[in-house]
């Protein structure tokens, strides 16, 4: 699906509550720890930081430095590795399919093959069928991170066969609400649920019998760089606040207000906060967002002093740059620099 004019690539930046996710199957003081980290410049210092974040990037390259180093899709969180190239077994085994519903059993019966900690389940409550992870290993069902990542690529490898139309209308969490959940829309499209007897994603009942409209050559561009596809978060494309962050990055380093936002997007400024407003979101907080993640970025890849940044973030000192990213991080930005490159000047 193109994007839209009005809704191209901005920065992202992942959590670090994700970043200790991807290291949880590890064993303490492991050595393919510190070396993954070093490899995606990711100081083990950031990681003590509640409110720190990476760049997607970095917290692809960790990611990809673990499965590689493991030979472990599934990076030490099964008790016996998902060595790599299971997902894509996973993902070919399913492209004969004629629908949703038949691709999933595909799907299902290949990863049984594949290990043995749980299985992938068929479910169905009212108006809605899903997918749930069924544990056969009570060690393994402890591994909270486990179910994230799950249900995170699964959902990229049905939503992919479908042609990207499907839509989510929960995913459910077999743990308490974690202390990061605020965080889960980063990554998750759709409401989420804590406390529940299974970790599932549910979709429309109807949205089964969806034709699966891939073939081998489409295969093959999906895995040019699966961990990128399923482990970082996946760009909006058509809400609006996806719009509003396309035209504030575009619209750099000017930071248009509400109404100037909402004139390019052709609605009033009210009719643009009760969209946002419906979508979970304000425009103050779009914009912050987009502000603190173009800062992070920065940060891992300039030598930019903090007055060039505040200049380019829209601040009109250094002094107010450097309180907002404290909020937004819980760290002031000489230190996070410091912290994410040593041999830059703060």
């Amino acid at each position: 699906m193109p994007h839209s004019a009005l809704s191209p690539y901005t920065p992202e930046t992942v959590a670090i509550s994700f970043v200790r996710g991807l290291l949880s199957g590890l064993p303490d003081a492991s050595p393919h720890a510190a070396r993954a980290l070093e490899h995606a410049s990711i100081p083990e210092e950031l990681l003590q930081y509640c409110g720190a974040r990476v760049t997607a990037s970095q917290y692809a390259a960790l990611f990809r430095c673990l499965c590689d180093a493991l030979d472990d899709e599934c990076i030490g969180l099964l008790s016996r590795p998902f060595k790599l190239g299971s997902y894509a077994l996973m993902a070919q085994s399913s492209l004969s399919a004629q629908d949703l519903r038949q691709a999933v059993l595909r799907i299902a019966n290949t990863f049984r093959v594949l290990q043995d900690d749980m299985l992938l389940v068929l479910v169905e409550e009212k108006h809605l069928a899903g997918v749930a992870l069924q544990f056969t290993s009570p060690i393994v069902a402890g591994r909270v991170f486990l179910h994230e990542f799950m249900l995170r690529s699964l959902w990229r490898l049905f939503d992919w066969l479908v042609g990207g139309k499907l839509a989510i209308a929960r995913f459910d969490f077999a743990f308490p609400v974690p202390q990061d959940a605020g965080s889960y829309s980063e990554f998750f499209s759709g409401p989420s649920t804590f406390g529940r007897s299974a970790s599932a994603i549910w979709f429309d009942k109807a949205q089964m019998q969806a034709l699966v409209r891939v073939n081998e050559a489409g295969l093959l561009d999906f895995l040019t760089d699966p961990q990128t596809r399923f482990i970082v978060p996946r760009p909006t494309r058509d809400e609006v606040s996806a719009r509003v962050l396309g035209h504030l990055h575009r619209s750099r380093p000017a930071w248009p207000d509400l109404d100037a936002t909402a004139v390019v997007l052709c609605m009033s400024a009210a009719s643009l906060q009760r969209n946002l407003a419906r979508e979970g979101t304000t425009f103050q907080a779009l914009k912050d967002k987009l502000r603190r993640d173009m800062a992070i970025t920065y940060l891992n890849t300039t030598t930019l002093s903090l007055g060039e940044l505040a200049d380019k973030l829209g601040f009109s000192e250094s002094a107010g740059f450097q309180r907002a990213f404290k909020a937004w991080t819980g760290s002031a930005p000489g230190t996070y620099r410091r912290a994410t490159n040593k041999d830059s000047a703060p």
